[in-house]
């Protein structure tokens, strides 16, 4: 389950609205949902998935989005999420998912449990889940100027959304849309 929410600054403070995802598959999709909620202010994109991963997407005009994912492992693993961490580790990232989709990732084969033998060193594995870090990736000073420092932004995990309002001052108009 995601939530996904837009924060537009703009000439009378920030404005909030939820917003659904259903017609994004790209970065591209991403960028222009933000810009039609604001023309050429700031506008910051937040999607969580289920406390296991958020990222934030900062729009400001025709610049280039700036992109922060909490937890680029699991990020990579949802479809939002993939887009992400693809636009932050780059075209690599294909072949590194494709092999982490082939790794049986439940601990059973073909229904079985997992013995203790084949619980034995898998370099391949290993190096295939290595490459997607299971750690904050992007831009982490993406919020820096807005009130949310590198440090706070990193320490972040449940209910960040909350927290990030509150930095931004948006706290009153964001609980009127969630």
């Amino acid at each position: 389950m995601y939530f996904a929410a837009l924060l537009a600054r703009t000439e009378d403070g920030w404005e909030a609205s939820d917003t659904e995802l259903d017609d994004v598959e790209t970065l591209s999709d991403l960028a222009e949902l933000a810009r039609e909620a604001s023309d050429d202010d700031t506008v910051i994109v937040y999607i969580e998935q289920e406390d296991a991963w958020f990222g934030i997407v900062r729009i400001e005009g025709e610049e280039d989005p700036r992109i922060y994912v909490s937890d680029g492992a699991a990020a990579a693993r949802s479809s939002y999420g993939e887009i992400l961490t693809r636009e932050i580790l780059g075209d690599d990232l294909d072949a590194e998912l494709d092999e982490l989709a082939s790794l049986d990732l439940d601990g059973t084969e073909d229904g079985e449990p997992l013995s203790d033998e084949a619980d034995g060193d898998d370099e391949d594995g290993d190096e295939a889940a290595g490459a997607v870090p299971s750690a904050p990736v992007g831009d982490s000073l993406v919020l820096a100027d807005l009130g949310l420092s590198e440090r706070e932004l990193r320490a972040l995990d449940s209910d960040a959304l909350s927290v990030i309002a509150d930095a931004l001052g948006a706290s009153e108009v964001l609980e009127a849309v969630r």
